[in-house]
């Protein structure tokens, strides 16, 4: 996958359309991620011993496909591309062919 956890997106479709948020966890085996404030659905949760009850909200897992990266310097949606320099690998803008850390 050519996203990585603490990466910005937006995403591109679906009922979040447009909204930015941070990747917390990447899921490579089924190539989702998750992303803070996206996604978000209620779970009724029912209270144990030493565990309160309720209505929780968390964000669920959504395909890698929808989201987009968005550029550090040029603040754009972008496309993923990687060069090799010194044998090391970095991830590259493919509009301004800037590093992404």
């Amino acid at each position: 996958m050519k996203l990585k956890k603490g990466d910005n997106v937006v995403i591109l479709s679906g009922n979040d359309k447009g909204k930015k948020g941070e990747i917390l966890e990447v899921i490579p085996k089924t190539e989702k991620v998750i992303v803070k404030g996206i996604n978000v659905r209620k779970k009724h949760v029912k209270a144990a011993p030493n565990k309160e009850g309720g209505i929780i909200a968390s964000e669920y897992p959504i395909h890698s496909s929808i989201v987009g990266l968005v550029c550090p310097k040029c603040e754009k949606t972008t496309r993923v591309g990687y060069v090799v320099e010194d044998g090391k690998k970095f991830r590259v803008c493919k509009k301004c062919n800037a590093k992404i850390n």
